[in-house]
């Protein structure tokens, strides 16, 4: 069956670019989402989808994309054996440092003016849960072709503690994009730095000066913030062999049995250790306008041994305050590489690249968040106590 078409007259509407909850609800409405479990209300996103585990999950030897000619089933059959396969239903645990394949209970039948973009969700990665969408005759991770018509696949790996999971867990999300006939074949859709100021300087993106460079550019704080205690904590370092935990476990956790607490230095320094991951956050102070969704990016692969922030992912709306200034701070998922690296006070560590929506969100990020108006902050899995 072909996927179904769309026009600029239909429900749709005729804007184009990101589309909003109200326009995915359509979509699994008219059947382009389609899952094997109905689709849960609380999982629309103000510009996303929640994807969740299907039943079973297969551990494979290696990372993997099935190239242009063969869907990912086949590809697993020569990666993973019949006793490889893992049952999820009640729950099972994926062990650090291995690697599965997880089909979702969501699939698609997208028309061709629609393409997807992937990333894991924000507890995903604050967790360093290391997870990427494949689908079938793909040769890239994260991204949906238009007019895709197929089955939806997580690769999941836990790099620092092990991670319970089982059906209907929510590790990644998708959003979606809708292109006019003049934009099929493009591969850029940011908003320009020229627009980025003229906005700025109507209701202000960042409670900093405005430092542009093909996206807003993002500095690292290594000093507590004005007006914290001296001592508060800059960051966060996992612990090695820590416990499990699991993912639908809100708030279930001591942050002290699984967090080592980074203390500030005198000269505003951090060195990231080869293999540790850490926890970190923005110098600046955010704010995501109701019609724009932004995704956080490396600054430039070849200004350090370091990565950062797996989800890159921020919603219409986040970073609200009351007032209408910036209200939240970006909090960075790190990975040093190959070398110690030194990082400082104010470093350049990322840039946020923004893209206009469809049409704004009828709720916006922030309504029954974790994460809006955050500092320096872990996932909703700790607690304090």
């Amino acid at each position: 069956m072909p996927p179904p078409q769309t026009s600029d007259t239909d429900d749709f509407g005729p804007n184009f670019g990101l589309l909003a909850r109200q326009k995915i609800e359509t979509m699994i409405r008219r059947g382009m989402i389609v899952a094997q479990k109905p689709i849960d209300d609380g999982q629309a996103q103000p510009a996303s989808l929640d994807l969740r585990l299907g039943p079973l999950a297969y551990r494979v030897r290696a990372s993997f994309l099935p190239g242009r000619e063969r869907p990912v089933m086949e590809q697993l059959a020569a990666f993973a054996r019949d006793e490889d396969a893992i049952n999820l239903e009640h729950g099972a645990v994926l062990e650090r440092g291995c690697v599965y394949v997880i089909p979702l209970l969501e699939r698609l039948r997208l028309p061709d003016s629609i393409l997807g973009v992937a990333n894991p969700k924000s507890s995903t990665g604050r967790l360093d849960i290391f997870t990427r969408l494949i689908t079938d005759r793909s040769e890239t991770f994260d991204r949906v072709a238009r007019g895709y018509d197929g089955a939806l696949y997580a690769e999941v790996s836990p790099r620092s503690f092990p991670a319970r999971v089982r059906t209907g867990s929510k590790l990644n999300q998708i959003r979606f994009r809708r292109l006019n006939s003049q934009q099929l074949h493009l591969s850029d859709f940011t908003v320009e730095d020229r627009d980025l100021a003229q906005r700025h300087a109507l209701l202000p993106l960042v409670d900093d000066a405005l430092n542009l460079r093909q996206g807003l550019i993002l500095r690292v704080a290594l000093k507590p913030e004005n007006g914290a205690q001296r001592e508060a904590p800059i960051g966060f370092r996992a612990q090695k062999h820590a416990d499990i935990v699991d993912v639908d476990r809100v708030g279930g956790y001591r942050l002290a049995d699984y967090w080592e607490p980074i203390a500030p230095r005198d000269d505003g320094r951090l060195i990231l250790d080869p293999g540790e991951f850490y926890i970190l956050a923005s110098r600046e102070r955010l704010h995501i306008p109701r019609d724009l969704a932004a995704e956080m990016v490396p600054i430039d692969p070849a200004m350090g041994e370091f990565r950062v922030h797996y989800a890159g992912f921020f919603d219409p709306g986040f970073g609200a305050a009351p007032d209408g200034r910036p209200g939240a701070r970006a909090v960075l998922e790190v990975r040093s590489h190959e070398v110690p690296f030194v990082l400082e006070d104010g470093q350049i560590i990322g840039r946020l690249v923004y893209e206009k929506m469809a049409e704004a969100p009828l709720t916006l990020y922030g309504e029954g968040s974790n994460y809006q108006g955050q500092g320096l902050k872990l996932s909703k899995h700790f607690t304090m106590g």
